[in-house]
């Protein structure tokens, strides 16, 4: 579902797009974070080689569009891939990009320690090297062959960087090719953006600038949108709950209620005793009643499923049929008392109860489902305390492994098994945030990567899938749906379907009043 861009004659010059935003982000440095309030506020600040069209609603291989790069080619068997690109460009500062631009910022991408936290250096492990071939071209070199990789490139997760900015200077003073540039960024309070006068791109952007207003309560971002004083919501903040009030006290506005590719799920700490048993980890998979998660935070919008986004707007998600007889999917009474009894063998019970501490990010997305947890987790003898913690602190400490118990959030960018099974799952990824690792399953997630027979990729993924929910490597609670809102002047914007990470470059976006 889209805000029309209406005739291309109809579309006007000038205004400046205000937009909530639910949280502080840790920084503007997109390739050093893990969040959506990184990425929806900052992917307008760069390009990338491709991109995802932005008037396609649904990101997939087809929708992969030139960006700096103005074509590609595949050579040497699938093992090259060359990029021609778009000359004229410059950065915000007036440099010129050029080849040496994007060798520099695959050496921080491919490099153990270039950047303060690399959380997605596991998408380029098959990256054997990137080679500047001239001014205006550039080769990465593969491994083995990876049809996903155009995909990952088009996230908006994957920026170009300039050589001549530090990495560190890009967390605060960011320096782009794209349509906006940064002209101020202040804690707690918002990040605005200005037209970047010299965008390669002729006549866009038509906005004069995007201000990011941060609200920390959702209902009162709510009732601000609902009032006028904002344009759009945060693109993920309107839950199936509050779209119906928006439905009712301001029925003019356009919402989309959409999959987020996002899912909500437990991570447990395996390395802190007493989590080092498997037993306990067990245990608490079990108690999961995912069927009540999703009546209480979602009124049955939101799906069971595996890592992969399930369908139908997944691609690659198992099936219903698929989830029978997986560990916890199945009656939650008989899996709570199995839970009860490894609870038993591990010393516990209704007499001797394990406290911990249920950590959370403090948003209400994260929070509301901690509190189901909690509560959750009494069925077998744990007893959980809420810590909720600040954004700009939560991923410093899921990433240092720096808590015990969690309830976390978990966005793919690309619907891909490439995306979910490297980055959340593989030894030593930044984002495998509970040290799950199993050689065995990181050999199959190389083979699913290679395999160029679309229907036999498919059935790897589902056995991989099956086999990481059985493991307990990371247990996933719901799949997520949210919607986004605009009022009526707002136009050329599309909401995407299947991820809210990659959609956020508005260029196109125009103001109708």
């Amino acid at each position: 579902m889209i805000a029309s861009t209406g005739a291309a004659w109809a579309q006007k010059y000038g205004g400046v797009l205000k937009i909530q935003h639910m949280d502080t982000p840790p920084s503007a440095s997109i390739h050093e974070e893990a969040t959506v309030s990184v990425a929806v506020p900052f992917m307008a600040l760069y390009n990338n080689l491709v991109i995802f069209d932005q008037h396609v609603a649904k990101n997939s291989l087809d929708s992969v569009v030139p960006d700096l790069a103005t074509g590609w080619t595949q050579k040497n068997d699938g093992r090259a891939l060359t990029f021609r690109l778009r000359d004229g460009v410059k950065w915000h500062d007036g440099k010129p990009f050029t080849a040496e631009d994007v060798g520099c910022t695959f050496d921080l991408l491919l490099s153990p320690d270039k950047l303060r936290r690399n959380p997605r250096q596991a998408w380029y492990g098959n990256v054997e090297k990137v080679t500047v071939d001239g001014p205006l071209e550039v080769t990465l070199h593969l491994k083995q062959p990876q049809p996903s990789l155009l995909a990952l490139l088009a996230s908006g997760y994957s920026p170009i960087y300039p050589c001549h900015v530090p990495a560190a200077d890009m967390r605060r003073r960011p320096v782009g090719t794209g349509p906006f540039k940064l002209a101020e960024f202040k804690m707690n309070e918002g990040i605005k953006l200005v037209k970047n006068p010299d965008y390669w791109k002729k006549g866009r952007p038509y906005l004069d600038g995007i201000e990011y207003t941060i609200i920390p309560d959702r209902s009162t971002r709510m009732l601000s949108f609902v009032a006028g004083k904002f344009d759009m919501t945060f693109p993920s903040d309107v839950s199936v709950p509050l779209l119906k009030n928006i439905r009712s006290d301001a029925p003019h506005a356009k919402c989309t209620m959409r999959e987020t590719g996002v899912s909500t799920n437990l991570i447990v700490n395996r390395e802190v005793q007493p989590f080092d048993d498997a037993r306990i980890r067990r245990a608490m998979a079990l108690t999961l009643d995912r069927p009540s998660f999703i009546r209480i935070l979602s009124e049955g919008e939101g799906q069971m499923g595996g890592a992969m986004l399930p369908p139908p707007d997944g691609v690659w998600g198992l099936p219903g049929d698929k989830l029978e007889g997986i560990i916890g999917y199945g009656d939650v009474d008989k899996a709570r008392a199995e839970g009860r009894e490894l609870m038993k063998q591990a010393g516990y019970g209704p007499d001797k109860r394990l406290k911990l501490k249920v950590s959370t990010r403090n948003i209400a997305t994260f929070k509301d489902p901690a509190v189901i947890l909690i509560d959750q987790l009494k069925h077998i003898w744990i007893d959980g305390e809420l810590e909720i913690i600040d954004t700009t602190i939560y991923y410093n400490r899921v990433f240092k492994k720096d808590y015990v118990v969690a309830l976390n959030l978990s966005g793919s960018a690309v619907d891909d098994p490439d995306v979910t099974f490297f980055e959340g799952y593989a030894c030593g990824s930044l984002r495998n945030y509970n040290n799950y690792c199993n050689p065995e399953m990181t050999r199959l997630f190389e083979e699913q990567s290679r395999e160029t027979d679309r229907g036999k990729r498919q059935e790897l993924v589902w056995e991989i899938d099956r086999r990481l929910q059985e493991d307990i490597a990371r247990p996933i609670i719901s799949h997520g749906r949210a919607a986004g809102c605009w009022q009526p002047h707002v136009k050329g914007v599309v909401i995407q379907t299947n991820s809210i990470y990659n959609g956020w470059r508005f260029e196109d976006a125009w103001i109708d009043r």
